[in-house]
């Protein structure tokens, strides 16, 4: 058998998340779908993430098995055919025997946009958080250094799915500011649920001087999800890079 890492892109907005669920339609059931026609048999995806309803992936990560013998150069036109157009496969590689897609991977970047304006842009309609108040980056700049390093940020997460810790370890989270377009990057060993939208909450609630950014520190101390930012909108929130290092599969996606 081998294992096939697939890199992808997709807008999020028609699926319920990544994981294939019951009822809804998801990003990995319609790639496994895609891929047993391609391969001719049942196909399960490992993905390198849970991403929720509604967020996009400018780069994602997924593994199967296959004893399919398409070159891995020739999977991507293949996979595509069978893909709508809001799914796109842009590269295959054959990856070791216990490559992982979520286990393998060591860290991630989410993407935040902000469209900061009083006059919306249909353009940015589930592609960015529509915020007409006038937000001054300097500030959220501020705050948002305030969570990088190790922490437990169990003040910053959805109730909703089981983990070992919620100490994670944040190693940058800038704030830029493009003409209206303002862009969250966060880049953590891990990213517990909703963390992510939760942060960006609290960044845009030091913005309007609810929240000062020297008390970041101690809402994380304390672990008070009341006292943080709220959880922002999914459409906003791009899953922008990824790290991979198991000793034999090194690379950044």
């Amino acid at each position: 058998m081998r294992n096939i890492a697939l890199f992808l892109m997709y807008l999020g907005t028609a699926y319920h998340g990544w994981q294939v669920q019951k009822r809804d339609v998801t990003v990995a059931e319609t790639l496994e779908n895609a891929a047993a026609r391609v391969v001719g048999h049942p196909v399960k995806m490992t993905g390198c993430g849970r991403t929720d309803a509604g967020v996009h992936a400018k780069t994602y990560v997924a593994n199967f098995y296959t004893a399919s013998s398409i070159p891995t150069d020739r999977l991507p036109y293949a996979l595509n055919t069978h893909l709508p157009e809001d799914i796109v496969v842009t590269s295959a590689r054959e990856v070791h025997e216990g490559f992982n897609a979520i286990g393998s991977c060591v860290r991630k970047e989410y993407t935040y946009l902000i469209y900061n304006s009083r006059i919306r842009d249909p353009f940015y309609v589930n592609r960015a958080w529509f915020y007409p108040k006038h937000l001054d980056e300097a500030v959220m700049q501020e705050a948002a250094s305030q969570f990088v390093g190790t922490h437990d940020f169990a003040a910053v997460r959805s109730v909703g799915t089981v983990t070992r810790t919620t100490v994670r370890t944040v190693y940058y989270y800038q704030v830029e500011r493009d003409g209206p377009l303002i862009s969250l990057r966060v880049c953590a060993n891990g990213f517990l649920y909703n963390m992510a939208r939760a942060m960006a909450g609290t960044v845009v609630y030091c913005a309007e001087g609810k929240i000062a950014p020297s008390e970041i520190g101690t809402l994380l101390e304390r672990g008070d999800r009341t006292a943080a930012g709220p959880t922002v909108p999914p459409g906003g929130l791009y899953l922008s890079h990824l790290w991979y290092d198991d000793g034999e599969a090194v690379f950044d996606a």
